[in-house]
């Protein structure tokens, strides 16, 4: 009768104290282990879930599974690299599996459930904004001035093919960045007829400028703009667009129903800028005078010239 009783007691014990771990899963990999006594407290009998511990559980799961979508580009080639989907913890499901698990014994496991996050710019997207040419603008700079040179070239590379939104606003200073020695921007002491440009990142004004012209030329919205104090020889006057990091910034809005692409390369002393859209786009082109290729006359700043900012 003692063993009877002494067998039914360690029946007993196994049962009772059972593993109560509880895996989450994402793809048949396990992603986190956590224990049910550390996220229930006892109340009257029944289990209630700790919800500052479940907050803090959610977001470490999310920051696991979130991976955020890529959008398609154009490599340097010119050809189509395809989008990438993203995905996302689904709150609302996750909260019902995890509810229904911690409040159950024993061990178990669930599938912690996603969103797929589409990209806002695919491949065919890309394939119909190369459709129409909507505005184009070119001005002319001396190649052979190497540092102002390389400092237009690095700056109409940040902004090529760079695809503009229905109704989103675009910005030059973000799109391309802080101007430093460390982005590889390099002095360019210049003085084009009176007008004193940057020590570090020369020339990106022209870029700016040349942009300025295509947009305003394929009818888009200018938001914000702001001209030289002196007058700049490569655009016509009245028609430049100052920029600085900690100053001036060169914005303009997309106001057709379609998406618009950037196309810009400074080639063998032409700044060259090509807006793009698809054939379903209704533009209202302006009128802008064109710039003349004869090239500026440039005076270089004497050593003891103290460079401009």
């Amino acid at each position: 009768m003692k063993l009877i009783w002494l067998i039914g007691f360690l029946l007993f014990s196994q049962h009772v104290n059972l593993p109560d771990n509880l895996s989450i899963t994402r793809q048949g990999k396990t992603i986190a282990n956590i224990n049910r006594s550390d996220f229930t407290i006892p109340y009257l009998g029944s289990p209630l879930i700790d919800v500052n511990k479940y907050n803090q559980l959610i977001d470490k799961i999310d920051r696991q599974i979130y991976q955020a979508p890529v959008n398609a580009w154009f490599n340097d080639q010119g050809k189509i690299v395809p989008e990438k989907s993203g995905y996302r913890l689904n709150h609302e499901a996750f909260k019902k599996r995890l509810y229904t698990h911690l409040l159950n014994h024993g061990p178990s496991s669930i599938e912690a459930p996603t969103d797929i996050i589409y990209p806002k710019i695919d491949s065919e997207l890309l394939s119909h904004i190369q459709e129409k040419q909507i505005g184009q603008y070119v001005t002319y700079f001396n190649p052979n001035n190497k540092n102002r040179s390389h400092n237009i070239s690095l700056a109409a590379n940040a902004i090529n093919n760079y695809v503009v939104l229905p109704n989103a606003i675009f910005s030059f200073n973000k799109v391309v960045g802080i101007r430093t020695i460390m982005k590889g921007y390099k002095r360019a002491p210049v003085i084009v007829k009176g007008e004193l440009s940057e020590d570090v990142g020369g020339g990106i004004c022209q870029v700016s400028s040349t942009l300025f012209n295509a947009v305003d030329r394929a009818g888009l919205q200018i938001v914000q703009r702001y001209s030289h104090s002196k007058r700049v020889p490569y655009v016509p006057p009245g028609r430049d667009a100052t920029v600085s990091w900690y100053g001036p910034d060169f914005r303009f809005k997309n106001k057709y129903s379609q998406p618009i692409l950037i196309k810009a390369k400074a080639h063998r002393g032409s700044m060259i800028v090509t807006i793009y859209s698809s054939e379903m786009t209704k533009t209202v082109p302006r009128k802008i005078p064109s710039v003349s290729n004869r090239l500026p006359r440039e005076v270089h700043i004497g050593q003891n010239t103290p460079h401009a900012r």
